[in-house]
């Protein structure tokens, strides 16, 4: 008797899943580079995901986990939905002040996950509960920590430095 293939949660091959759930999470850190400030080597990894320490903002009252609308339109824009996959949702913000990415999950452990990519990249990011937002200007996830709440989080690139020259 033939075997079937394995099937996930959603019905699909698990090697299917797997590699959409790669592809979705590939083209998302592969847009990290564009939005985030390099960080220097020094700076600290901080990974502190702990859903008891993710404070409520005062405007918003608990947010998260929110759609990427939700969160957009509490920090004053409109999305343009770039990745819409079973991990994760992302959305890019465009303003006169600031660019920025809101990224939502399913679950806590696909925010993980994401997170552990981005830490080769390194920056700063305001993390929520299931949700996560970058920005090129880094200084500007402090203000939207008042309306959104969550902690900003440091993480260290873990690529090459460059050095001067010896010429």
């Amino acid at each position: 008797m033939p075997q079937q293939p394995q099937r996930g949660r959603i019905g699909r091959t698990l090697p299917t899943a797997r590699l959409i759930r790669g592809a979705a999470l590939a083209a998302s850190v592969a847009v990290l580079p564009l939005v985030t400030a390099c960080s220097a080597a020094e700076e600290e990894v901080v990974m502190n995901s702990d859903p008891s320490k993710i404070s409520a903002a005062p405007e918003a009252g608990v947010v998260a986990p929110a759609k990427v609308e939700v969160i957009a339109d509490l920090t004053g824009c409109k999305p343009t939905i770039r990745i819409e996959a079973d991990e994760l949702r992302q959305g890019l913000c465009h303003t006169e002040k600031i660019d920025y990415l809101i990224t939502t999950f399913p679950e806590e452990e696909y925010k993980q996950a994401w997170l552990d990519s981005a830490a080769v990249y390194g920056g700063k990011y305001l993390v929520g509960s299931r949700w996560i937002v970058s920005a090129k200007e880094p200084e500007m996830l402090e203000q939207f920590r008042a309306k959104l709440g969550g902690t900003v989080q440091q993480l260290r690139g873990m690529g090459p430095t460059v050095a001067p020259s010896a010429s």
